[in-house]
């Protein structure tokens, strides 16, 4: 572990907060997410199979087999009852956490990106990339939990198409959201947009540019007041999603692929680093494949744990603040259980200094 002291804050990761890895996938990993007792994890990769676990042991509870492609979202119902996959193989998977078996699958006409659970677990919906003649798409799904899964309609109850722009370029949506009281739909798209959209009638809401590159991954505080949306320019944001004002801006030095919002402080944690395409060639102390721990309201870094030996693509926070979990393109999920001195850590308000703060490292063996 690494950690950086600065002036203001001095405090380590003691040796004996050691990551739980967890090796269950044979590819990239591309989501890790906690259920909302945060007593679970779900995990997914470019291997097609997707896997829960105990998320105080890291013990494997089962797989959940049956997608040809890959797995780029998924999500868990509020009381961890069903569970959807969405692939690159065009399906959504609907499935049962209890016994890992397949319900239900709807198809698309594109590879599925992204998939979320509407409040109340009797719908979702998903985004799907452009394909032949079919254009980028926001399908909405009725899956009440009293039905016959049988009687589950094939087509959705609603879609939305996602034109080309004015400029004949195709955008593609990267992550899905439904806002409280499933007032609305938040998508996020590759050239850097957030969109809002009416999932009833399909009407364009809102729009605005967060980021000058693409969006890769959005994360929600529990309550969904605030979110955090990751960026390949390098930058983290914030926002206050009543009038989606722009809070904070979280700056590095390499690609940030997922960031979140610790629930119990006030603390953000970024993972990405350099592209995956040049890993092969660089060292892990190169590529900066670290989380790294910034102060959410005064945008400072103040610590980072290393351990991947690849760019990080997931990062979730359980909700009781005690653990987090990365997943990365070298195929683990390292399970971080935050010891006393952390939990109890206080964050004292910085001193203004003139000129640049000296910062060190200190290495943990």
């Amino acid at each position: 572990l690494l950690f950086t002291a600065s002036k203001d804050r001095k405090y380590l990761f003691p040796k004996n907060m050691r990551p739980i890895l967890l090796n269950g996938h044979e590819r990239a990993l591309t989501v890790v997410k906690y259920n909302r007792d945060g007593d679970l994890l779900f995990t997914a990769s470019k291997d097609h199979i997707p896997s829960m676990w105990y998320a105080s042991t890291g013990e494997r509870i089962g797989t959940f087999n049956g997608h040809k492609g890959t797995i780029w979202d998924l999500d868990v119902d509020r009381f961890s009852t069903r569970f959807l996959t969405a692939s690159a193989d065009t399906n959504v998977f609907l499935w049962d956490c209890q016994s890992g078996e397949k319900i239900r699958e709807f198809s698309h006409y594109g590879p599925v990106r992204g998939v979320a659970w509407a409040e109340g677990g009797e719908m979702f919906a998903s985004i799907s990339d452009p394909f032949v003649d079919h254009n980028a798409q926001i399908s909405i799904y009725d899956i009440p939990s009293g039905a016959d899964p049988e009687d589950y309609r094939d087509t959705p109850r609603l879609e939305i198409d996602l034109p080309k722009n004015e400029d004949g370029k195709q955008v593609k949506p990267t992550n899905i959201v439904w806002l409280n009281l499933n007032e609305a739909l938040f998508v996020t798209f590759d050239n850097g947009e957030i969109r809002l959209y009416n999932p009833e009638t399909g009407e364009k809401l809102e729009e605005f540019f967060a980021h000058e590159k693409k969006i890769n991954r959005v994360s929600f505080n529990l309550d969904k007041t605030l979110f955090i949306t990751s960026s390949s320019d390098f930058t983290a944001k914030l926002y206050d999603v009543l009038d989606l004002k722009h809070l904070k801006t979280y700056k590095t030095d390499r690609p940030v692929n997922a960031a979140v919002i610790s629930e119990t402080k006030e603390h953000i944690l970024l993972g990405g680093g350099q592209e995956a395409m040049s890993v092969t060639t660089t060292a892990g102390k190169v590529g900066k494949f670290e989380t790294r721990f910034f102060h959410l309201c005064y945008e400072e870094e103040f610590g980072s744990v290393k351990g991947h030996f690849g760019p990080i693509n997931a990062l979730a926070i359980n909700p009781n603040g005690r653990n987090y979990a990365s997943g990365a393109e070298d195929g683990y999920v390292r399970l971080h259980h935050f010891d006393k001195s952390y939990l109890d850590m206080k964050d004292p308000v910085p001193a203004e200094e003139v000129g640049e703060e000296k910062t060190q490292e200190i290495g943990i063996e």
